[in-house]
């Protein structure tokens, strides 16, 4: 596995570039070079700063707004990163859950979650990716990248990553399921055992979350009882990488008409254009495209007119190959409103990696999501569909 990634950057050989082991890196800790952004954040304004490589957020129903922070790792125990030259990363208790308020206050509801990030520079490589509401009742995912098996030599709360937990008002927490467990056991995607829970979509009666590395989606009874709920099909192939590609399904949301809805941020070097957001039935029966032209989709939100808005994470790779240039980090809001095409609303984004809109029809964004300590949140006022 680790030669066939080093044979990859260091000579452009013309194998498979979805390797499970990347794409779960890539999709959480983002550690390739990113290309510098130009900035044109438009009318979006920063409304919380200081966030620990956030990811996911979402609403609760009395109007706070919640942040999934990934952390910035701790002194260890140290491993060696999976991904040739990243060096060690180390462990650390520094993830938390964060409530926003409207009056802009901010307070960490939940800390002491574990989190990995690389020594070198503080990219993480595992920790909380995402939160979701059910009533007041919030589902935090926890993303890991890699083998499930990895996890336990690093002893404290190591056994969360790649875990569902459910999280009452007050804080308190228990683990609901353990999707990298299921990941080791059942391998629905096929290919090595690679897990990395990133999102997830509360309902009633179950939770939907999705593994980018186990390229596949769970479904989560209120019981915690866990089973395959789809496996996107492979993408066609693109030179120099003809034998098919990776769909690495990276966020899902609930649509209008109760079906879900699937990004996808697709396998290195994420080709431009190449994403495509699926309709995937109740039943997890039927998967069909629904709107497509992407690049590296990393989150979805449907606003009460029910307009897509979708958040890319790279700028992508154009032909020709080599070299490599998917430009990581370079990211893009985009929505596509009922029988329209895809409009861009907001470029420049640093590593955006969560998406929510909230009851006041704003855009609301994590942005500098691969920075432990200059994290933010942004607002983008929205206007209405034509």
């Amino acid at each position: 596995m680790t030669n066939r990634i080093e044979r990859q950057f260091e000579h452009q050989e013309p194998i498979e570039a979805g390797s499970a082991l990347l794409r779960s890196l890539l999709i959480l800790g983002m550690s390739l070079a990113p290309v510098a952004a130009m900035a044109d954040l438009g009318d979006a304004r920063t409304i919380a700063s200081g966030l620990a490589n956030p990811r996911g957020i979402a609403f609760a129903p009395n109007g706070a707004l919640y942040v999934a922070e990934a952390g910035s790792g701790g002194p260890g125990p140290c491993n060696l990163s999976p991904v040739p030259g990243n060096g060690l990363r180390c462990y650390g208790e520094t993830g938390a859950i964060t409530r926003i308020l409207g009056d802009g206050s901010v307070k960490r509801v939940l800390t002491g979650l574990p989190s990995m990030v690389l020594l070198r520079d503080g990219t993480v490589e595992g920790g909380v990716t995402d939160v979701a509401f059910f009533g007041t009742t919030a589902f935090v995912t926890m993303g890991w990248g890699g083998n499930p098996a990895d996890r336990a030599a690093l002893g404290g709360k190591s056994a969360l990553f790649g875990a569902l937990l459910q999280m009452a008002p007050s804080g308190t927490y228990k683990v609901l399921a353990d999707i990298a467990a299921y990941e080791a056991e059942f391998n629905p995607g096929g290919g090595n055992p690679d897990s990395n829970p990133y999102n997830t979509v509360a309902q009633p009666g179950r939770r939907i979350v999705v593994d980018p590395g186990a390229n596949a989606l769970v479904e989560v009874l209120a019981n915690g009882r866990t089973r395959t709920f789809a496996v996107p099909p492979r993408l066609p192939g693109l030179p120099p990488f003809m034998a098919g590609r990776e769909p690495v399904p990276t966020s899902v949301v609930e649509g209008p008409d109760g079906a879900l809805y699937v990004g996808q941020l697709t396998s290195f070097p994420f080709w431009q254009g190449t994403s495509s957001v699926l309709r995937i039935s109740s039943d997890g029966s039927s998967i069909e495209t629904y709107a497509s032209g992407f690049t590296a989709v990393v989150d979805l939100a449907f606003d009460t007119g029910g307009a897509l808005y979708v958040l890319e994470v790279a700028r992508g790779q154009a032909p020709p190959f080599p070299p490599p240039n998917p430009g990581l980090g370079i990211g893009r809001l985009l929505r596509v409103c009922p029988g329209g095409a895809p409009e861009v609303l907001l470029t420049g984004l640093e590593f955006a990696s969560g998406l929510a809109i909230g009851p006041d029809d704003a855009a609301y964004l994590t942005n500098r999501g691969s920075s432990p300590t200059d994290g933010e949140v942004l607002r983008l006022p929205l206007t209405s569909c034509p």
